[in-house]
C-alpha cells in the first residue's frame, strides 16, 4: 500500500500538477483511475466518498483527501519541503502565479485543448476566445522569461509546476508553436531535466483513450 494515492486520469493536466510533484519528490504513491470520460466524477459514489466538487485531481494521504491542484501542491510541498518559498516575498509571489495559472492560463487552455483535441469541436467562437486568450497568457509568461529563469524565484517551485501542467499536451493543443515563445519552450525543458520528471502520458492511466 503506497503512502499516497492520487485520483486522476492521464488526459488531465490539473491531474499532473499532482502527479509530477509527487514524482518530483520521490513519493511513495501510486494513481488511481478515474474513468472521467464515462461520468465516474458525477456519480453519487464519486461525490459522498471522494470529492463533493466532482473534480480531478483528488490527493489522499492516510484519512486525508484533498482537491484542487494548488492545494495539493502547497500540501506536498510543506510536507517533504520542497518547491516552497524560503521567505514571506516567495511565498505571495509563489501564490500570485498560481492563482493566475488557475484563473487564466489552466482555465482557458485546459478547456481550449479539452474542446478541440478531445471532444473535437473544431474551431467556434468559443474556441476563437478561449484561443485568444491562451496566446495572450502565454506572452506574459513568455515575457516574464526574458528576466526570469523559474517563474517566482530563482529555483522551481509549486508555481512551476502548476503553470507547466497543460504544456506537456503540446502536440494537442492547436496553434500553438513553441517558435512564437522560445523562452517558455526552453523553461519548459529546465522542468522536464529535474530528477523524477515524467510525460503526464507515463505518471497516470487511461491513455490512449478508445477510438
Amino acid at each position: 500500500m503506497s503512502e499516497f494515492t492520487l485520483y486522476c486520469f492521464a488526459q488531465s493536466g490539473n491531474a499532473y500538477k499532482g502527479a509530477l510533484m509527487l514524482n518530483l519528490c520521490g513519493a511513495d504513491w501510486q494513481p488511481r483511475f478515474v474513468d472521467f470520460f464515462n461520468g465516474e466524477t458525477k456519480t453519487p459514489e464519486y461525490r459522498q466518498s471522494i470529492n463533493e466538487m466532482g473534480e480531478v485531481p483528488v490527493l489522499a494521504h492516510g484519512a486525508r483527501k484533498f482537491s484542487q491542484s494548488g492545494v495539493i501542491l502547497d500540501y506536498l510541498s510543506g510536507h517533504f519541503g520542497r518547491f516552497g518559498p524560503e521567505n514571506e516575498d516567495e511565498r505571495r509571489e509563489i501564490l500570485r502565479w498560481t492563482l493566475y495559472d488557475n484563473y487564466r492560463f489552466t482555465s482557458t487552455t485546459g478547456l481550449y485543448r479539452f474542446l478541440t483535441a478531445l471532444q473535437k469541436t473544431g474551431r467556434t467562437p468559443v474556441t476563437e476566445f478561449l484561443s485568444a486568450r491562451m496566446h495572450g497568457a502565454l506572452d506574459v509568461l513568455d515575457k516574464h522569461f526574458s528576466t526570469h529563469d523559474f517563474v517566482a524565484a530563482s529555483r522551481p517551485t509549486t508555481a512551476d509546476i502548476s503553470l507547466c501542467g497543460y504544456l506537456y499536451y503540446d502536440d494537442e493543443i492547436e496553434g500553438l508553436d513553441w517558435a512564437d515563445y522560445p523562452r517558455i519552450k526552453a523553461w519548459l525543458e529546465r522542468i522536464k531535466a529535474l530528477e523524477g520528471w515524467g510525460h503526464p502520458y507515463d505518471l497516470m492511466p487511461g491513455h490512449p483513450l478508445p477510438a
